[in-house]
């Protein structure tokens, strides 16, 4: 074995991301783990510097085990060694997104309670104006960094961690508008890493992915600690480009990427353009977040080829619940796949119970890579978590062969861009204005977003306020996908007998006209 290999940690009984890319590093220590940009890092340098920060998190800024930092970045090459060297301390990450407002930031700066941020630079003065007064260190990427990091020791960190111990937690938006932390545990990610790696056949040490979606998501993270724990190459992508990410897949011979429903159809509208390009390498093309068409699916399985799509379904908090492989995309329409490993799915009746075959229920979720409850919302836990099922909020049904189909959303989620967008939150503050009598924000279909955040307005009598002075006020306290992509001005919003708003038929008229 090499001599420049890295030192080896004492192995417990417990797995953590930075087992496997230490393992990785032990067997390759030169090749490439991870290149952005023009930027390119050894399997060796990456678990050098997740050691180092482990112990500057653990010695050098005295973060006990069991408590948290945070991370408020776009995808950049630390992200993997702030995300796995804390897990190695036994800290928890609560990674927030980049486009984050004040408010946000604050909010989670007060429920998590990290005891450090590691930020952007740019993003520096805005996260101390929002947070500098509840989180201890606030610690920009750059020079400062680096002296920290050097600073550490480059000994694996003498922590023993836990599988059922928490990894990271990103937050989603809830229903009543307050968002949630997701705790997502070692022994979740971990065994999700190897399902995936076992359903998508591309994760190998031969192998070499493209990861795109923003590593705050716990999907985004996953498509890039996944193939890095089993020793192949990670080009990570800053932002999307359409034709950046076709030339990285031909110039890197690229055999997987995960990608997002606006995605494809970025491509699909580059129409001969796309053709320029080699994707042939491609041995996998995931996609997630929400439904493909099958108008889409054809078109997709056209430009990059048959046997290479495997369509997702799947939530933070239940993870990776179902997949529809390449074999059934033209044979199961409008299907969820069937279950990934290890993973149970069984609609249920309102009462909890197993609804008869061929029937639609709730869909419920029994994995072990289900997550560990909402962080400080015990009694949202409960409600959600039952005998070791998940309940997502999902309608479907199972056919004969066992593959899952969605009929509906039992709440109001919007999807958009690969957002997962809650309508109260938005329609609080736009209801906050003085000239607003009303409003009711749902998801109208939409040929890239998949689904635009619209928001249907009555206003005060004798009262007026333009689109744009309304879609400021959400900018303003939201981040920007939140924010309304339109604002439809109406004489009164569809109610049920109970006075409920129809979301459901505010978009379903829209999206037929």
């Amino acid at each position: 074995m090499s001599h420049s290999a890295p030192a080896q940690q004492r192995m417990s009984g417990s797995v953590t991301f930075a087992h496997g890319i230490r393992a990785a590093a032990y067997r390759t220590p030169g090749k490439t783990a991870l290149q952005v940009g023009t930027q390119a890092m050894s399997f060796a340098t990456l678990s050098g510097r997740i050691d180092r920060f482990s112990n500057l998190i653990h010695a050098g800024l005295g973060i006990a085990p069991g408590l948290r930092i945070g991370i408020v970045a776009i995808n950049r090459m630390e992200y993997v060694e702030v995300v796995c060297g804390a897990a190695a301390a036994g800290v928890a990450v609560t990674t927030v997104g980049p486009a984050a407002s004040g408010i946000e930031i604050a909010f989670i700066a007060q429920d998590a309670a990290p005891q450090a941020l590691f930020v952007d630079p740019g993003l520096e003065e805005m996260v101390r104006a929002h947070a500098g007064d509840r989180v201890k260190h606030i610690i920009p990427f750059g020079p400062a960094y680096e002296d920290l990091l050097l600073s550490a020791a480059d000994a694996p960190c003498p922590v023993d961690v836990d599988e059922t111990d928490v990894f990271c937690i990103p937050y989603t938006s809830g229903s009543t508008g307050r968002p949630k932390g997701v705790q997502l545990t070692h022994r979740g990610r971990v065994l999700a890493a190897f399902a995936t790696a076992a359903e998508h056949g591309c994760y190998s040490p031969d192998d070499r992915a493209i990861a795109i979606t923003p590593l705050f998501h716990g999907a985004g993270l996953l498509a890039t600690l996944t193939p890095l724990f089993f020793g192949a190459s990670v080009r990570l992508m800053q932002k999307f480009s359409v034709e950046e990410l076709l030339q990285t897949i031909e110039t890197f011979a690229a055999t997987s990427t995960y990608m997002i429903p606006s995605h494809f159809s970025a491509i699909l509208d580059l129409g001969d353009r796309a053709g320029r390009y080699r994707t042939d390498s491609l041995k996998a093309v995931m996609s997630g977040t929400s439904p493909l068409s099958q108008s889409v699916k054809e078109r997709i399985i056209g430009y990059f080829g048959e046997g290479k799509l495997y369509d997702r379904y799947g939530s933070t908090e239940g993870g990776i619940v179902s997949c529809l492989r390449p074999k059934d995309q033209r044979r199961k329409i409008a299907c969820a796949g069937q279950p990934m490993p290890l993973t149970r799915i069984q609609p249920m009746t309102p009462e909890g119970l197993p609804v008869q075959p061929g029937e639609a229920g709730e869909i419920a979720v029994s994995s072990p890579y289900l997550f560990a409850g909402y962080l400080n919302l015990p009694e949202q836990t409960q409600r959600v978590m039952k005998d070791g099922w998940y309940i997502t909020g999902d309608i479907g049904r199972i056919d004969e062969e066992g593959y899952l189909y969605l009929l509906a959303r039992k709440n109001d989620m919007i999807i958009s861009g690969g957002e997962n967008i809650y309508p109260t939150e938005i329609e609080d503050i736009i209801a906050s204005h003085d000239a607003v009598a009303a409003c009711a924000v749902a998801g109208v279909p939409h040929p890239y977003w998949g689904e635009a955040v619209t928001a249907f307005v009555v206003l005060r009598e004798g009262r007026t306020v333009d689109a744009d002075t309304l879609i400021n006020l959400c900018r303003a306290s939201l981040s920007r996908y939140k924010s309304p992509k339109d604002i439809r001005f109406v004489a009164d919003l569809p109610r049920n007998p109970m006075g409920k708003i129809l979301r459901g038929r505010l978009a379903g008229d829209i999206a037929s006209t």
